[in-house]
């Protein structure tokens, strides 16, 4: 059972990789704090803001490719924002640009909301894909844990990473088991199966979570994965640290 496109790369060998999680959890944390809180003008800050990323990724070795193509996953929900901005009423003091067709008319404040949302959604989910790509899932959950995340938050949080390898086991089984019985037909015949196996996944995943469950316990489960040796804070992590302050002194002067 090997699927690494949730945090692909996180097992990498650089110095970034090698970092307290908790360190990188308080920086990246920061960092969409800054990010959420800043005007929509403060164009300078944001393009800091991404060279920050950009440089942790290079200082992390990882693919720029394949974390802008991440990144892009957000497109089809800001897309649904896009949409509405021609739609949205003129304010009296910005104005707007008439699109010469249908009457439509497109409002600054309208634009400006775009901006905000593309600007701060693309910064945020590209500090979170780098936080998984250079942090492997048990780390960060411990990392959370000794930071005073509530424990019951973060036992779900494992269980849910781990039990969906189970689920995308069970469909792959279904979708190969479907493909060797020459799948194909009109489409009336392929929303059947389709339906069938939706509903059969859901069964086949309940039963074996809960025989997985039961293993757990009879091996001496009560509540709690086994604690792993605390990591130490080094002087690489105190200067990764030195991000947070550096990161709210641009926001105070440039925000």
């Amino acid at each position: 059972m090997r699927h690494a496109f949730l945090d692909h790369h996180s097992s990498g060998e650089s110095a970034i990789h090698h970092l307290d999680a908790r360190a990188k959890i308080v920086v990246f944390f920061t960092f969409t704090l800054i990010t959420v809180s800043s005007p929509p003008h403060s164009f300078v800050l944001f393009g800091l803001l991404a060279m920050t990323l950009i440089g942790i990724a290079l200082s992390a070795r990882l693919p720029l490719g394949h974390l802008v193509k991440k990144v892009l996953v957000i497109l089809p929900f800001l897309f649904v924002v896009a949409i509405s901005v021609p739609f949205m009423k003129k304010d009296g003091m910005g104005g707007g640009y008439n699109l010469g067709f249908g009457g439509l008319s497109v409002s600054q404040s309208g634009l400006w909301i775009l901006w905000n949302v593309v600007i701060k959604s693309s910064l945020g989910v590209f500090s979170i894909i780098l936080l998984s790509s250079t942090t492997t899932f048990p780390k960060l959950i411990k990392g959370m844990e000794r930071l005073g995340s509530p424990k019951i938050f973060t036992i779900l949080a494992s269980f849910m990473y781990r039990y969906s390898f189970i689920l995308i086991d069970e469909m792959q089984r279904m979708k190969r088991a479907r493909d060797s019985r020459c799948f194909g037909g009109r489409w009336f015949w392929q929303s059947k199966v389709i339906g069938h196996m939706v509903g059969t996944l859901f069964l086949r995943s309940f039963h074996r979570g809960e025989r997985v469950y039961l293993a757990m316990l009879s091996r001496g489960y009560h509540g709690a994965m086994p604690e792993t040796a605390a990591g130490r804070f080094g002087l690489g992590e105190i200067l990764f640290l030195f991000l947070s302050p550096i990161l709210l002194f641009l926001r105070i002067y440039l925000g």
